[in-house]
Formats: structure tokens, sequence, C-alpha cells
């Protein structure tokens, strides 16, 4: 367990708060591009490490994030109209470009040049590969924008979705990286998901002895869970994660791979972003409809919205019936569901206070007290971790071995991008 205060210290993420500052040293997926359709279209509304942010594409196509509220008297501008390059407020006319600055007042004459003096706070924004990136740090410590391979692949090789989650970010990472659950909450799914069935390793995965082996890698952990396979050997799942919110499944033979990024709106609620890449092939037409429909680790959404269809409104749609009968095993159906539904359960934020951990849950551990010295070396002035591309340039990977065979060294070759060539999977 940890202390109220150590829990508080990785939870919070708003301004000023040690957590809020290292995540703002680096780019954020803040929005899909998608969102923002067309140039002039509607404002979209925006939350952000407990910022209230607006994100506009304006009539040259540029795309601005801001704070939400106008300067004047704090109306929101989500009810601002959208149009010459600018968006304006509608209770008295104050207009802002996609910087912030504010451009027109019309109640002071122009030559007073009172509008230059007004400015929204604004961030810096860079779209790629269907991403609304956001730098919300301090200018000077502006890194590069990521290398992640899923951002490198071209648009047919990728399905991107996102949905709200109403819980802290960190027990939704944390879910993100605890391999020994999908013995128990997803094994139902591991025979019947379109995205799993019939691999040699949704066979392995359902082995509930769980053993752990956690290498510190440059850009965060790479953790390892072993289990039994064929008799003399194990099967292996390497998960990645890295700073400070991103995982990466280990794939089954085959599929595509699967990431989130666990991305914190406010202490209370974060965006689960999840990418489906595949290195060397487009995604299919019945992939990318199943994954629409909420197959694999996407959800099936309210339309219109990122919020699941199945929340803790409606109790999930749990469905005691097929939990007895054992067609799924928690009797919420969907593996994104099922763990939303348990990580929301705990609360917006959990107390970790009561906690009674074991074994399986050493990368949970490892993770916190890197993300705690990360944000202590941010206060300390000195650079946040893993943001150059060798950090983030990395894959998850799943294989087989001997029993005693040696999972470092064939842990570290396997996550190794190899350029043209198919992930490492069983």
């Amino acid at each position: 367990m940890i202390t109220a205060e150590q829990n508080e210290y990785l939870c919070a993420t708003g301004p000023g708060t040690p957590m809020g500052e290292l995540m703002r040293r680096y780019w954020i997926p803040a929005m899909m591009s998608v969102e923002l359709p067309e140039p002039d279209c509607p404002p979209v509304r925006v939350a952000l490490l407990s910022e209230r942010l607006i994100a506009i594409r304006d009539t040259s196509g540029r795309v601005g994030l801001m704070d939400e509220f106008c300067a004047h008297r704090g109306v929101s501008l989500w009810f601002g109209r959208n149009e010459e390059n600018g968006l304006r407020c509608p209770y008295h006319g104050w207009k802002y470009d996609v910087t912030g600055q504010c451009i027109e007042v019309p109640s002071e004459p122009a030559a007073s040049g009172f509008c230059q003096k007004i400015r929204l706070k604004s961030y810096p924004v860079v779209e790629k590969n269907g991403v609304v990136w956001a730098y919300m740090g301090p200018p000077e410590e502006q890194p590069p924008l990521p290398d992640f391979e899923w951002m490198r692949v071209p648009q047919s090789h990728i399905f991107l979705s996102k949905r709200w989650q109403e819980s802290n970010y960190l027990q939704a990472m944390e879910g993100g990286i605890d391999s020994s659950h999908v013995s128990f909450l997803h094994r139902s799914d591991l025979n019947t998901d379109p995205l799993h069935k019939n691999t040699a390793g949704a066979k392995y995965a359902r082995s509930t002895n769980t053993v752990f082996d956690i290498l510190e890698s440059p850009g965060g952990l790479l953790i390892g869970a072993r289990r039994d396979a064929d008799p003399g050997f194990h099967y292996w799942r390497v998960t990645q994660w890295m700073f400070p919110w991103y995982t990466l499944i280990p794939p089954y033979k085959g599929n595509a791979i699967n990431g989130h990024a666990w991305v914190p709106m406010d202490d209370h609620n974060c965006m689960a972003w999840t990418m489906t890449f595949h290195p060397t092939r487009p995604l299919t037409d019945k992939e990318v409809e199943g994954m629409k429909a909420g197959a694999g680790v996407h959800a099936d959404l309210i339309p219109g919205t990122f919020r699941p269809k199945a929340n803790m409104d409606n109790d999930y749609l749990m469905d005691r019936a097929a939990q007895k009968a054992g067609r799924t095993y928690s009797g919420v159906k969907g593996i994104a569901i099922q763990d939303s539904s348990l990580q929301e359960s705990m609360g917006p934020i959990a107390d970790r206070t009561r906690e009674n951990l074991v074994s399986t849950d050493n990368a949970i551990i490892m993770a916190r007290m890197r993300l705690r010295k990360a944000a202590q070396a941010v206060q300390a002035g000195k650079k946040a971790p893993g943001l150059d591309s060798a950090a983030q340039n990395v894959r998850s990977a799943s294989f087989i071995l001997p029993a005693g065979g040696a999972f470092k060294e064939a842990a570290l070759d396997a996550v190794r991008v190899r350029e043209g060539e198919e992930p490492v999977a069983v």
C-alpha cells in the first residue's frame, strides 16, 4: 500500500502539481483530427490535465487550442462563431485567432490598441496521423514530437478510437500494465473475440499461474508475464509501459498490435485512447468494422460522444445469466468495458491505502516509483525521461521459451522494431 499523501501525489495532475508538471513535459494526444473535420467547423471542448480548453480549425485550416473562456467576462467560447480566421464570442463580439490573441474588440477604437493587450492562454499543436498533439509545458522544454511506431504507419494500417473513462488516469493505466488479470477477467473473450480467438497465445493466456520478470527501460518498463505452455515450455507476454501514460499490449499471432494512452482530463476522469496498428499490412474491413462495434480492446460508443454505451449509469449492461453460464467471466461484455467497469468501481480515485499487494503487482509498484522519481527530477530542474525516439520506438511481443530460457535476452530482441517485419507473436 501507499500513503494517502503518496496517492494524491501520483493522481493529481492539475497546474502546479508535481505529476501535472511532469506530464506537461510531453506532447499530449489532445483530440482526433476528425473532431475538427473542416475549416470553420464548430469549436470543440477539450479537457486536459484539469484545464478547460477550446479547439478550433480556422478558415485557413489551422488548428488552435486555447482557454475555453472569453477574457472579457468569462463566457464559454464553445458558443462562439468560428468564422473569418477567428473565434468570435457571441456575447460582445470579442474575437480570437488560433494563438489565443484577441484580434478585435468592437466596442473599442482600433487605434487604442486595446485588443493587442488581450491574449488567451493557448498551447502549440501539431497534427500527425489523425491525432492533434498539444504541448502544455514550458516553451524552453518543448521536446520533439513523439516517434511511436503507430505514428509512422500508413492510415490504412491503423485504427484509432478513444473513450471517456470515469476514473483517475492512474487506476486505468495500472490496469493496462497488469497482465495477470487477463487470465480471469478476459478469459471468455480469448475464445470468442475475433481479434484474439484461434491463436495459441489466447489458449496459453488462460493459465492462471503467472510469474513476472520486469526490466527497466529508457522509456519506462518492459513487463514480462510468464505462463505455462506445452510441457517443458513457457509462454511469455511482454507489455511495454512508456512515460507518462502509454501501454503496448502483447500481440497474438497474425493480429495487429494494440496500445493505449491514458490521458487525464481531470483528476476524476481520463480519456482512454486505443491504437490498433499492423506494421506490415492494412487492417481488413472485417477488423475495422469489428473495432467500430467494440471488438478487441475498443468500445462501442454512444453516437456523437466518446462515452461507451455500457457505462456506470446502466451497470455496464451486466448480464448475470451470461456470467453464470460462463459466456462472459464477469458478466460484462467486451474487453474494454470489462476493464473500465472494474476500474471505475474503485471510485473516481482509488484509495490505495487499503491495498494488499502481491508479487503480480510488482509492475504497478515499479511504475509508481518511476513516476514519482520522474516528477521529483523535473521539480529539481532535470529532464523528463522517455522523450527520445529510441525510448519510444519499441514493440510489445509474445513468444515461447524453454523452461529456464533466458527471458531478458529474448525479450529485448523481440521488442525491437524491425521495419517491414511482423511483430513477434504467438
